[in-house]
């Protein structure tokens, strides 16, 4: 009986050191999908959390048992050997039904969750939308403000509380959009649209990356959003407005060369269609029309 309690108090030691080594950890270092700055990723975050906490149902349990096994069985300590439990009824009903019923919750959450989250799913709020288009090159992220008539590289400002519809496609290989304290990953593909629904809800610059290895350049293709009062973000649209750089064919030509690192940079005007132009020269033609005659025809 000595021993027995001996093992559980030292796994109880074991557990308590990793929880405190965990706590400090996560008090010391920012960890972004832990630490939401948006509605989307604080329900993403209770979603992590949810399902880390109903597998130490499991992962406990297991083990604690590994380290009794470990303990009883030990060379010289002579344990009588029980063949019979293999067959124990009792036993493989508890360890059958316990994963069948984790695995259970686990899915029903998975349905809901996915539907709720769904990214192309409008967010209800009373502030209008703001509509950005996002253009991944090498290795850089293109931001179109259509509504505004300007566009940014490698930094998007966002109204807070105010939901962001980006739209999302590719002039390079595929890649993958990720601004982790607000949400989760979308994918951008030349020649497709894609679509991801965000929303900060409070100030601050958060982090961006490409999240898909898409080359030489890729560790250096980040992004940051800045999130701020309404106000600040009409001063960045005006800011963005006296720039002396515009977005046509030409310069966007140099925009798409290959280059990574690039310091945020801003233009005062956008050609007209230019994100549809660039979507659909991916695409084949229908027979009797060309990529000219379909632009502006949304995928």
């Amino acid at each position: 009986m000595k021993k027995n309690r001996k093992i559980v108090l030292g796994a109880l030691v074991v557990l308590l050191a990793i929880a405190s080594i965990a706590g400090w950890y996560l008090h010391r270092h920012t960890i972004p999908v832990l630490q939401p700055a948006g509605p989307i990723a604080e329900k993403e975050r209770n979603i992590i959390i949810f399902c880390a906490l109903l597998s130490t149902v499991v992962v406990v349990p297991v083990f604690t048992l590994l380290i009794y096994f470990a303990w009883k069985y030990r060379e010289g300590n002579n344990a009588p050997y029980s063949p019979d439990l293999g067959g124990n009824a009792a036993a493989e009903t508890v360890w059958w039904l316990i994963p069948i019923a984790i695995i259970s919750v686990i899915s029903v959450v998975t349905w809901r969750s996915t539907y709720a989250l769904d990214p192309f799913k409008p967010i209800s709020s009373p502030n209008p939308t703001i509509h950005v288009e996002v253009v991944a090159l090498d290795w850089k992220w293109l931001f179109i403000y259509p509504n505004q008539d300007v566009a940014s590289v490698n930094e998007v400002a966002v109204p807070v509380n105010t939901p962001v519809d980006f739209e999302l496609t590719s002039d390079t290989v595929m890649t993958s959009f990720w601004a982790p304290q607000l949400g989760g990953q979308m994918y951008a593909m030349p020649g497709m649209q894609t679509q991801l629904n965000l929303e900060a809800s409070k100030p601050g610059n958060f982090h961006g990356l490409a999240a898909n290895i898409s080359g030489s350049g890729f560790a250096g293709m980040d992004f940051t959003v800045k999130s701020m009062p309404k106000s600040s973000y009409n001063a960045w649209i005006v800011s963005a407005k006296h720039t002396d750089k515009q977005l046509n064919d030409g310069s966007y030509a140099l925009l798409a060369r290959p280059s990574s690192y690039v310091l945020p940079s801003y233009y005062s005007s956008v050609e007209p269609n230019l994100y549809d132009t660039i979507m659909l020269k991916y695409m084949t033609p229908i027979e009797g029309t060309s990529t000219a005659t379909t632009t502006g025809v949304r995928s």
